[in-house]
């Protein structure tokens, strides 16, 4: 059984000129141990997505589906209380922009603390420990002393790691890493994919990646899923995906990479699309 299902998922935001579709009939599945990447250009509904899953969207949302179960849980029926105690639990997330994530009046021991309290119940002794153990698990030195830095004296990778490490705090079931590498460097975009995946594989956490970076899919990724306006354009393998793509949206994300310029030129989504872009849909 999957761990988490989605089928037909359909996301508005209630607007002066009437109802906006955001994600348009989306379904998707994900398995234990299994990295599945949503990727997309900006304003395709990844995020969106995953964050209705999660419940953190505000009030001006409409959520809807056929389906929406997290580890044989149905999330449309549960209460606020119940989806409280499962969310930064059993299913965590790592937010796009670590600097605006993390809470800049506290230091981040306080913050990956606060996770362990609230969802495990330990004393403060256990507390600090288990925060300790987290910053050396992300690679953080001297995690020690690190847990009474504020976020704005850490770096952005640092950051991320500490992001990271509130995510994996509670050893979730699974874990949504929303642009994990966005404004960071080359060398630590790859650090930060690593040790994720060293993450994954440790705790056999479902992983989904959102990304629109199709290197960190052919690195990362066991299956694919191609948005573009609300709505899912195709899914895949990676190895297939790569090799033969069957939407145009999902030919113009691949033409588009640098190795596959012509001459001075890029080729453009514009170049591709036709039929599959879908008409009314969010952009």
């Amino acid at each position: 059984m999957a761990l988490l299902e989605i089928e037909n998922l359909v996301v508005e935001f209630a607007t002066a000129s009437g109802p906006f579709r955001a994600v348009d009939g989306v379904s998707l599945s994900v398995d234990q141990r299994e990295v599945l990447a949503i990727v997309g250009e900006s304003g395709s509904g990844k995020s969106v997505s995953m964050l209705a899953v999660m419940g953190l969207l505000p009030w001006t949302a409409k959520v809807s589906a056929d389906r929406m179960v997290f580890a044989g849980r149905d999330l449309l029926k549960l209460t606020l209380p119940d989806r409280r105690k499962m969310i930064g639990k059993d299913m965590a997330m790592i937010f796009q922009e670590p600097m605006a994530s993390l809470n800049p009046c506290f230091t981040v021991g306080f913050q990956i603390e606060e996770v362990l309290r609230v969802h495990m119940g330990l004393d403060k002794k256990q507390r600090r420990e288990r925060a300790i153990e987290l910053l050396h698990q992300v690679g953080i030195p001297e995690p020690a002393e690190r847990l009474r830095s504020y976020p704005h004296q850490m770096s952005g990778g640092q950051c991320q790691r500490v992001m990271i490490a509130i995510a994996i705090a509670c050893n979730p079931k699974l874990l949504i890493a929303d642009e994990p590498t966005t404004a960071l460097d080359v060398t630590i975009q790859k650090q930060i994919l690593d040790l994720l995946m060293k993450l994954q594989a440790e705790h056999g956490m479902g992983l989904i990646m959102i990304t629109h970076n199709m290197g960190v899919v052919a690195e990362t990724a066991d299956r694919v899923i191609v948005q573009y306006k609300g709505r899912k354009m195709e899914e895949a393998d990676v190895l297939s995906l790569f090799e033969s793509p069957k939407s145009n949206y999902t030919k113009a994300l691949l033409s588009a990479l640098p190795d596959n310029a012509v001459g001075d030129r890029l080729p453009t989504i514009a170049d591709y699309l036709g039929e599959d872009a879908p008409a009314g849909a969010a952009s």
